[in-house]
């Protein structure tokens, strides 16, 4: 038997081409389109491979469908599936299907070398290295059940759960018998068990979450069947808490769970949790008719570590909308919070989707239910977990520590601020919010290059997440690729910028109308250390004096 990929494949190669083998690959290989696509590089993908799938195109822009404006899709997987098919009956002595599947392997790992040098678009950290703990890969680890309490499954990795537990709640504020969680699949399961917790506490709660917020969030309402609201946004992509404020009125008579986000999924706005609980206040909710859950996916890992000093944007002092100037929140179980979820597979780095969901022991009663079949309680959403996600995990929380992660946090704020500046330069529309590394840019009129850097876009903007793995040579290729982009799609030299001044507001639009403006010359500068942070935006105005 053939004992690692590269040894199959290069049997692959040196097999002898007797009759037997050609006969027996002819039948087990897929069909040569299928191969054409599984190796094809990131820069190679042809844009009429998405013309199946796309709605019609008028005058190279995206249809309409059924009166609604429609959007770009990917690829269509059908035509690029591999087959499986069934094994010869001599496949165990030629070992023919073994090198064909080891052949196959090796593409697709050449394939995901060259697209991760392309991956820009979506908040994963790609920097990491588990080689040591390939020496479990043989184990089905499953951690099904409550996290804290051990059931009759052996191959668990608890003891590596509750030590990352621990260490959330440390960062969070909340004492070891005061709290429950779990390594969730994903962040989208923190949230879904966030408002899960959040609707059973309070039944007959409205579920308010900003209109920037993920799409599990409403995903969760529709699940739940929850009354949702949702509540307009600021520019910046941060909740209006003006809108939020009506809105709160209107159904004050009834409890209200509330989604706040720490870097909202397009725009990496940050929610004011502490505005936002003199909201609650003002409208005249008490802390027993209120849930909030925290949405932290990427940030709320990351804002913890923001170190005093150069960069620490926690410490700029900025006006609400009542002119009050306080600084920006802190999440803490010290305040009146719920829950918190954060991803694992995104600032920390896990070759596999994770995260970890986090809420109060009192509030987890409510959920929790013996299990006769486990020997044990449940309370996930999932019930089976991967158990190898905590040791992962476990094991760069350790080699790292905070200040691996404080000195990870500064490095990709200062590359998306160089990011910015960049773009700047070269006259493209950008914004970039405080306590973010998610870069927000006119969107690129070439969808190959959209393709190829994979890059998340709505409506007229798209986003790049500057992360650990981001380099200042991976931000240059890509801004000078950019702008040679859009060069070739005005060939008589004058290039005309979009107007995306709805999007981010007239600082930020590097069109015609507001390039010229004094807005848009106040370019962020630095500042004896520090960067002047521009005053949030509403409507194109500013709504501070700040």
């Amino acid at each position: 038997m053939v004992s690692t990929v590269e040894d199959a494949a290069t049997r692959c190669v040196t097999l002898p081409a007797s009759p037997v083998l050609k006969a027996s690959l002819k039948r087990s290989l897929p069909p040569p389109m299928t191969l054409g696509v599984s190796e094809a590089l990131p820069d190679e993908i042809p844009l009429d491979s998405l013309k199946a799938v796309l709605p019609s195109l008028e005058n190279g822009q995206p249809g309409h469908v059924n009166g609604n404006k429609s959007f770009m899709l990917g690829k269509n997987m059908h035509g690029s599936s591999l087959e499986i098919t069934e094994p010869e009956h001599d496949d165990e002595v030629t070992g023919e299907k073994d090198a064909y599947m080891a052949s196959v392997l090796a593409r697709y790992r050449k394939s995901l070398t060259e697209k991760t040098k392309y991956h820009l678009g979506y908040p994963y950290n790609l920097d990491f290295d588990y080689g040591a703990l390939s020496q479990l890969q043989h184990f089905s680890i499953n951690n099904l059940g409550d996290p804290f309490i051990e059931s009759n499954y052996g191959v668990h990795s608890r003891q590596f759960e509750v030590g990352v537990l621990d260490w959330f709640a440390r960062l969070w504020e909340l004492e070891k018998d005061e709290y429950w969680g779990y390594i969730t699949n994903c962040g989208t399961e923190g949230n879904l068990h966030g408002i899960l917790v959040g609707r059973e506490v309070l039944p007959d709660g409205i579920l308010y979450a900003s209109r920037d917020s993920h799409y599990s969030v409403f995903k969760a309402a529709r699940m739940y069947r929850m009354e949702a609201v949702k509540v307009d946004t600021l520019l910046s992509g941060e909740i209006d808490c003006a809108d939020l404020e009506r809105k709160l009125t209107e159904g004050k008579d009834k409890p209200a769970i509330l989604n706040v986000n720490i870097g909202t999924t397009v725009k990496g706005a940050v929610d004011d949790l502490d505005l936002i609980l003199k909201v609650l206040e003002r409208v005249g909710y008490t802390e027993d008719r209120f849930y909030i859950h925290v949405d932290g996916a990427l940030f709320g890992l990351m804002m913890p570590f923001v170190k005093k000093g150069t960069w620490d944007l926690r410490y700029i002092r900025k006006k609400s909308l009542s002119g009050e100037v306080h600084e920006a929140p802190k999440v803490t179980f010290k305040k009146p919070i719920g829950s918190v979820s954060v991803s694992g597979h995104k600032f920390i780095g896990c070759p596999m989707p994770c995260g970890v969901q986090f809420t109060r022991m009192k509030h987890i009663h409510c959920l929790s239910r013996n299990v006769e079949y486990l020997a044990s309680r449940d309370a996930t959403i999932m019930g089976s977990r991967n158990g190898h996600a905590p040791i992962f995990l476990w094991y760069t929380l350790n080699r790292k520590g905070y200040r691996g992660f404080q000195k990870d946090v500064q490095r990709c704020l200062r590359n998306a601020h160089y990011l910015k500046e960049r773009l700047r330069e070269a006259k493209i529309g950008v914004m970039l919010n405080e306590l973010s590394s998610t870069v927000v840019f006119e969107r690129p009129l070439n969808e190959a290059f959209i393709l190829k850097w994979q890059l998340a876009c709505q409506g007229k903007i798209a986003h790049a997440v500057v992360m650990p793995s981001v380099t200042v040579e991976k931000l240059d290729n890509f801004v000078e690729e950019l702008i040679e982009v859009r060069k070739r799609a005005f060939p008589d030299g004058r290039v005309e910028i979009p107007c995306i001044v709805e999007e981010v507001g007239p600082l930020n639009c590097a069109c015609s109308l507001h390039r010229g403006s004094p807005t848009f010359q106040a370019v962020t500068t630095p500042v004896k250390g520090d960067w002047r942070v521009p005053a949030p935006i509403k409507n194109g105005k500013s709504i501070s004096g700040a």
